[in-house]
């Protein structure tokens, strides 16, 4: 059976469950807020709750790969479980990996994340295009092959991004809008067909008018992953102010303004339908 592509299926899934993206970051001290302990046991009682609970209603759940890698191999264990159980029902699994590097070693990433055949095969995962926007080409080439898509760093919510992302190269334009530009070049043959592109950008919920100033076309054809939503500070008003036209194609990332609602689960929902909610007005 052929996947639809990733641009697609988000959208559909957007549309169906509202515009929201919930991270799973399992870090110690969220652990002891839900009365965990910061053990592999603790790691997995928690995100069994999350799965469980959100899965089957938002749009796409976003597992913080370090925070089940700092266990070892039980904690990648959990996280596999995890991919499978989410995508099983009916979330799109958002890898957070932030994966960066060039030739056969970014193909063995592209492999273990964006191969169907792999036990940590997503929907889609974060990388960093800081090695030069062609260093991607293994992920970008694996994930068009499996219906997969990918998210690159571009305007990161970070203090310390702007010394990097807002630097401009010999063509006066700005890193960031270069790797944008990339982007939306990725996205050409989807969006001649109307349809969401499946290569995204990573572009803070907190940046206010940093796209601008640093020269930066935010309408790619293709999603906007918006982290800063919640206790980074941001709320989904500001959204169309970060984002201007191309604040449908949005999907705003929470974490702990979600997840310390937990450990019930009832709780959990609430929050992230009221989110979603607050998300689907503005973007509207």
């Amino acid at each position: 059976m052929t996947t639809a592509p990733f641009g697609a299926r988000l959208r559909a899934a957007m549309d169906a469950r509202g515009p929201l993206c919930v991270g799973i970051d399992p870090h110690a001290s969220l652990l002891a807020e839900w009365g965990l302990g910061d053990d592999v046991a603790g790691l997995e009682r928690f995100t069994r709750t999350v799965v469980d609970a959100l899965a089957g209603r938002v749009a796409v759940l976003k597992p913080q790969s370090a925070f089940f890698e700092r266990f070892g191999s039980r904690g990648i264990a959990v996280l596999e479980r995890a991919v499978a159980d989410a995508r099983s029902a009916g979330a799109l699994v958002l890898m957070d990996a932030k994966r960066g590097d060039i030739g056969s070693t970014m193909g063995a990433y592209a492999a273990a994340y964006l191969d169907p055949g792999s036990p940590l095969f997503s929907d889609a995962v974060t990388v960093s295009p800081y090695l030069g926007f062609g260093s991607l080409r293994p992920a970008l080439d694996t994930a068009r092959a499996s219906g997969a898509g990918v998210f690159a760093l571009a305007l990161t919510s970070n203090p310390e991004g702007a010394e990097v992302q807002h630097a401009v190269r010999a063509d006066g334009t700005s890193v960031a809008a270069s790797v944008l530009a990339s982007l939306k070049a990725e996205n050409a043959a989807e969006a001649a067909e109307g349809r969401l592109g499946s290569f995204g950008a990573v572009v803070g919920a907190t940046l206010g008018t940093a796209a601008s100033r640093a020269g930066a076309e935010l309408t790619i054809d293709g999603p906007l992953l918006a982290p800063g939503i919640g206790a980074q500070g941001a709320t989904p008003a500001d959204l169309p102010g970060v984002f201007g036209a191309a604040v449908r194609n949005v999907v705003p990332s929470v974490s702990r303004g979600v997840l310390r609602h937990g450990p019930d689960a009832a709780s959990l929902v609430e929050a992230a339908a009221r989110m979603a909610d607050e998300v689907r007005a503005v973007a509207e």
